[in-house]
């Protein structure tokens, strides 16, 4: 930390900041212009994949199935419901709405770097060395989430709910809006709950986390983990297990990385 950084008053770190959202605004906009440019792309060979059968998930599936001497059981032969827009400006809006999304998913980096480029003045020269990877493992792991969500949570969320029938006589016909919502939301989520790894490390550079803590209420962790994947997915139990699996693999790592931490500052301290 250097002595002009101690000099600027609050409001020059406001206004600083300010300029840091700025930017990451225009990046956002400018990148939400091109998703909705190229709407084809981002609907018809992005989110509307999950109701083509020949999806690489379902192939998967279907592999799996095949391998396990199954059959067809874990098939997807077709989709089990039909798209409809109940709204005359139900397209537009959504059409605004997910390039927006677009949008922010591909500027993250971008965001996160104007993100850190604010809080680094703030950090001594050896920690802004050891945390020189940031923003890269943040992308990363923002991007394995939203992969995460979109090719596995996403396509068995839609294909169960869209398959639940209480009668025979009940035809699915999904609004355009769910189907993009729930699409969107549970890939969003993914990769926001995996950012928990750098989450755990910031807090634990400043001292109000610890691996000793994390491990003494590993057991609320867990509950909470249950809750908060009941929250972000669909009402299903296949979808809050298998958003469950990776949040408890990531709490697991997390405790080794505040350990490491922890480690790293009392050799400093020595």
């Amino acid at each position: 930390m250097n002595e002009i950084d101690n000099e600027m008053s609050f409001l020059d770190h406001l206004e600083v900041f300010r300029w840091h959202l700025v930017r990451s605004v225009i990046s956002i906009f400018i990148f939400s212009v091109v998703a909705f440019i190229f709407k084809d792309i981002i609907f018809d060979l992005v989110l509307l994949a999950p109701m083509d059968p020949n999806f690489l998930t379902y192939r998967v599936l279907c592999n799996i199935s095949r391998f396990l001497e199954l059959g067809e059981a874990l098939c997807i032969q077709e989709s089990p419901f039909s798209l409809m827009n109940i709204s005359m400006s139900g397209q537009f809006s959504t059409h605004i709405k997910v390039s927006i999304f677009a949008g922010f998913i591909i500027s993250f980096p971008y965001v996160f770097w104007e993100f850190w480029r604010f809080i680094l003045p703030a950090l001594h020269n050896k920690e802004a060395n050891v945390a020189r990877g940031i923003v890269f493992f943040s992308s990363s792991l923002f991007l394995l989430g939203i992969l995460f969500g979109f090719y596995v949570v996403a396509p068995l969320s839609v294909n169960f709910l869209g398959s639940y029938q209480v009668s025979e006589t009940v035809a699915n016909q999904i609004s355009l809006t769910s189907f993009i919502s729930t699409v969107t939301t549970v890939s969003l989520a993914n990769g926001i709950i995996f950012e928990l790894p750098v989450l755990v490390y910031f807090l634990t550079k400043i001292g109000l986390l610890t691996p000793e803590f994390m491990k003494m209420y590993r057991k609320h962790a867990m509950v909470l983990t249950l809750i908060l994947s009941a929250i972000i997915t669909p009402p299903d139990i296949t979808s809050q297990i298998l958003v469950s699996f990776p949040l408890i693999i990531l709490y697991e790592l997390s405790i080794r990385i505040s350990a490491r931490v922890i480690k790293n500052q009392n050799k400093k301290s020595i």
